[in-house]
């Protein structure tokens, strides 16, 4: 699919090129006159080739059907000539060559060439004077003519998906030129030409095999977006913190152990995207990224974080998960607009009281960390939708934690908890509440206030009985009581009338009550238990592995 970059694309895509469809304006007849070579004479030029070479079945039909797609080119290019068009569109027709005839479209300001076959492009492209859209990604061009740099009107010029070992330095005379992709390529240096490109607004480098970028970009003070991410830096110039106007930077998928001071200069930077590097620390000039929403540094080695981190007072996102942090800086509770949080899968033992004034946090993961415990004040977050604590080493968690009044989820599974407060009754928004693997005997009555519960995990504890009170969870769907040590059930289970998964594998019953005979669409689990084979008959329908 072709795509065309557009502001509000480049908002929703960190920076990466956009492209939408653009509809050839080709609507006249067949005129033949006007092209030297006519699709006959190719079609036998190209049937004369083949005799000479491999006469199979298989070659044949191949060889007709390039020569299909190069005659229905020629079709479109005869129209465009005929018509002064100043749109043509020959994406996806397996092109293996372009007609030279292209060249006669001086009125053409959009020419699609995306998704062919192409390895090379004509000479003959670079006379087509007017042209502002030039679309050549997906092919499989190893190089661009020189020719290509006398397009002085062309502001948008895709090159994503080829297999282009070098940017032809002709290409930094496109003066007017606002957008370059040349992603996904075999790129190994950048030149230090490109500083040229005075207008340029949009540059996707991203999946190729840069090692570093020149000084010189340090020059392209109009640039709005800069992609680099999917490569193998190692270290970025000091001159990036010239790019006064860009606004989203990808570093992501590098190998930067480091971060220059000067990327603090970046005032109007808003997506800043670190993940999946080698970063040890961040220089402590992060924190004047004033207008920064943005920040992903998951998947570094980072092992704490610079106080200054408090002072991104726009941030609204904040990726930390898969690092090796320890602790975290009291200063982070300043971030007032921080919606999601993620902390997960570090080295934390404890967070701060401050995070408790983080008012407009929508979600919170810590899971897969050490923490031993969870500070009351963060009963303070009132906006929180969604807490991840999985997989830490809690004992307890706090009763304040029942003034969540907006919580949704609540991951507490993997933990070493022996009871739950009977606060968490307040919850009065709950969906979702996880307390697998943990060292439960009991829980509390309250528990059926949760009205709005959906899903209710208990297995793997040491539960010895269920409150009659579950039977107020009217919209639970899913119940998960398996591999604790229940011998029944309380006949209120049966009121739950939404239910339609119930796992009670690998408990201790022997008998269960007659109201689960009501549930003719109920999935069952009731392997591992020492039931009576009549029971266990009745229920084979639904008794299997969940």
């Amino acid at each position: 699919m072709h795509r065309a970059v557009t502001t509000s694309a480049m908002s929703n895509n960190l920076g990466r090129l956009m492209r939408t469809t653009i509809a050839p304006a080709l609507t006249c007849q067949f005129i033949a006159s006007v092209i030297l070579l006519s699709s006959a004479s190719h079609s036998v030029l190209a049937a004369s080739e083949a005799l000479q070479t491999d006469r199979t079945p298989a070659s044949v039909g191949l060889l007709a059907q390039a020569d299909s797609d190069y005659a229905e080119a020629q079709r479109r290019i005869q129209i465009a000539f005929k018509t002064q068009a100043t749109e043509l569109d020959l994406s996806t027709l397996g092109l293996q060559a372009v007609p030279a005839d292209i060249g006669q479209l001086t009125n053409l300001q959009s020419l699609n060439l995306w998704g062919n076959q192409l390895t090379a492009v004509p000479a003959e492209i670079g006379q087509l004077a007017n042209l502002q859209s030039l679309e050549l990604g997906a092919n499989q061009l190893t190089t661009i003519p020189a020719e290509i740099g006398q397009l002085s009107h062309l502001q948008w010029l895709y090159l994503w998906g080829n297999q282009l070992t070098s940017i032809p330095t002709e290409i930094t005379q496109l003066s007017k030129l606002q957008s370059l992709d040349i992603g996904g390529n075999q790129l190994a240096t950048v030149p230090a030409e490109i500083g040229q490109l005075s207008n340029l607004q949009w540059l996707y480098l991203g999946g190729n095999q840069l090692e570093d970028v020149p000084t010189e970009m340090g020059q392209l003070s109009t640039l709005k977006s800069l992609d680099i991410g999917g490569n193998q830096l190692t270290k970025l110039p000091a001159e990036i913190g010239q790019l006064a106007n860009l606004q989203w930077l990808n570093l992501y998928d590098n190998q930067l152990t480091e971060l220059p001071a000067e990327i603090g200069q970046l005032a109007n930077l808003q997506w800043l995207n670190l993940y999946d590097n080698q970063l040890t620390e961040l220089p402590i000039e992060i924190g004047q990224l004033s207008n920064l929403t943005q920040l992903g540094l998951w998947g570094n080695k980072l092992t704490e974080l610079p106080a200054e981190i408090g002072q991104l007072s726009n941030l609204e996102q904040l990726g930390l998960w898969s690092n090796k942090l320890t602790i975290i800086p009291a200063e982070m509770g300043q971030l007032s607009n921080l919606q999601s949080l993620d902390l997960g899968s570090n080295r934390l033992t404890s967070v701060p009281a401050e995070m408790g004034q983080l008012a407009n946090l929508q979600n919170l993961n810590l899971d897969s960390n050490q923490l031993t415990t969870i500070p009351a004040e963060m009963g303070q977050l009132a906006n929180l939708q969604s807490l991840d604590l999985g997989s830490n080493r809690l004992t307890t968690v706090p009763a304040e934690m029942g003034q969540l009044a907006n919580l949704q989820w609540l991951v507490l599974e993997e933990n070493q908890l022996t009871n739950v407060p009977v606060e968490m009754g307040q919850l009065a928004t709950l969906q979702g509440l996880y307390l697998y693997e943990n060292q439960l005997t009991s829980i509390p009555p309250e528990i059926g206030q949760l009205v709005t519960l959906q899903s209710l995990e208990l297995g793997s504890n040491q539960l010895m009985n269920v409150p009659a009170e579950i039977g107020q969870l009217t919209n639970l769907e899913s119940l998960d009581l398996s591999d604790n040590q229940l011998s029944d059930l309380p006949g209120e289970i049966g009121q739950l009338s939404n239910l339609n998964t119930l796992d009670l594998s690998d408990n201790q019953l022997t008998s269960l009550p007659s109201e689960l005979n009501l549930f003719s669409e109920l999935e069952f689990d009731l392997s591992g238990n020492p039931l009576p084979s009549e029971i266990m008959e009745q229920h084979s329908g639904s008794s299997e592995p969940i």
